[in-house]
């Protein structure tokens, strides 16, 4: 079947929708040649803090025809995660990122992204290509911003003008060519400058520029060694991830709630108190994020960030 570009970039939003999908936007695949520097720099001044896989395959952050042979076409995707109910946040409260309170997102969305690629060459034709949601070197904000779905806050997130920022990115790299999407070339967040002045770390260094080794979530998550003593009271009781910057965010007021129920809480979760993060046993850390994206900082980890917060 031959359609033109225009069709198939119809299709492909059609099935996006279908899917569950909040946005979905398309750009060329090619070169991304004002990213390079930018990415350099920020390898350079270690930024990456112990995150050594950030500064593997820097040809392939940047060109999808590296990823995929043949490539033509970037398709990228939103999928909202803000809960309906946030757990209990008060500031004395421990706390989890908001992605983390259902099911991994690898698996949810991954799964997803599988049925799109047959959904599509059911009703276009053999298309190679692959599908990613964090799991390869793929700069997927600034790819989501080429394809018109939001541009690129102080903290880095991509943000929407109709959704905010709770929302996972996904994409699909395929060998067909589809009209592309013009970006959003305007930055809306003007003089604002909560993000910056609400992190408690000072992890958002310039404009659209986060020292990742200073981020709450990088201690959380990413880093395995001992937590810096420096950082002590700082953490204001996140054990897994930050939201910080995005809670404070104006266009966060128009988050919606979303629609997945692989992203609803373990009900154990959902009335844990600090005495329950704090006596927290490997059984019931085992029983209550069994399918959660917590499991990467495993349990040793999360009893380290929880002491560190009560200041152990």
């Amino acid at each position: 079947m031959h359609l033109n570009s225009a069709k198939y970039a119809q299709i492909i939003k059609a099935q996006a929708k279908a899917l569950g999908f909040e946005l979905c936007g398309i750009a060329k695949a090619e070169f991304l040649e004002e990213e390079a520097p930018r990415l350099e720099a920020w390898l350079n001044r270690n930024y990456q803090g112990k995150m050594a896989y950030m500064a593997n395959h820097f040809d392939k952050r940047l060109d999808p025809t590296l990823l995929v042979d043949g490539a033509k076409t970037v398709v990228s995707l939103v999928y909202n995660y803000y809960p309906k109910n946030k757990l209990p946040e008060s500031s004395s409260d421990y706390k989890l990122a908001k992605y983390a309170y259902g099911d991994d997102y690898h698996f949810v969305i991954k799964d997803k992204l599988k049925r799109f690629l047959e959904a599509l060459r059911e009703s276009i034709g053999e298309i190679a290509g692959r599908a990613f949601v964090d799991s390869a070197p793929v700069m997927e904000r600034q790819w989501a911003q080429r394809s018109g779905l939001g541009w690129l806050g102080k903290n880095s997130l991509l943000l929407n003008p109709k959704i905010g920022s709770f929302f996972f990115l996904a994409e699909l790299i395929i060998d067909l060519e589809v009209s592309p999407d013009a970006p959003i070339t305007k930055d809306y967040c003007g003089t604002c400058t909560r993000c910056l002045d609400a992190c408690p770390t000072d992890a958002i260094v310039a404009n659209q520029v986060v020292d990742a080794s200073k981020c709450i979530s990088y201690f959380t998550i990413e880093l395995k060694d001992a937590l810096p003593s420096e950082m002590k009271g700082k953490f204001e009781n996140w054990v897994f991830g930050c939201d910080i910057c995005q809670d404070v965010c104006p266009w966060n007021r128009f988050s919606k709630p979303h629609q997945e129920s692989g992203f609803l809480p373990h009900p154990e979760l959902e009335n844990f108190k600090n005495k329950d993060w704090e006596e927290l046993t490997k059984e019931t850390f085992d029983k209550v994020f069994q399918h959660s994206a917590v499991k990467r900082s495993k349990f040793e980890g999360l009893r380290r960030n929880i002491k560190f917060n009560k200041g152990e």
